[in-house]
């Protein structure tokens, strides 16, 4: 089964990661970016949905660091941040995907199967 690191600091957003991942998807979570890097450092993932907006390293930054050490992790933001500009900056950090807040299961779904099957 293929594993999904969730990077979210919010734990109402993180639930309902795991409710729409957990028939398909085994999952880990990091609440912050360092963690989220620090686990993707040490651990076998298959893809990262990252928040942007977290506490002691934002998503942007984190993406950055795995696509440095790590350039074919596929790395999908997700966000309440709905701007252009926002999914500008995500894309330039390394998103391969831009979801944004509230995501729809079947949108989470379609965007994971795209990038690492199911």
């Amino acid at each position: 089964m293929k594993r999904v690191l969730i990077a979210e600091d919010n734990d109402s957003n993180y639930i309902l990661m795991t409710y729409i991942l957990k028939n398909r998807y085994e999952f880990e979570r990091a609440v912050d970016g360092q963690q989220a890097v620090d686990m993707v450092m040490t651990g076998r993932f298959d893809l990262v949905l990252m928040d942007i907006k977290m506490p002691k390293m934002d998503g942007l930054e984190a993406t950055k660091l795995i696509k440095e050490k790590n350039p074919e992790m596929p790395v999908i933001a997700l966000t309440a941040n709905a701007f252009e500009s926002d999914r500008q900056m995500a894309i330039e950090a390394g998103c391969v995907e831009f979801l944004t807040k509230p995501i729809s299961s079947q949108r989470c779904l379609a965007a994971i199967a795209q990038f690492v099957g199911e």
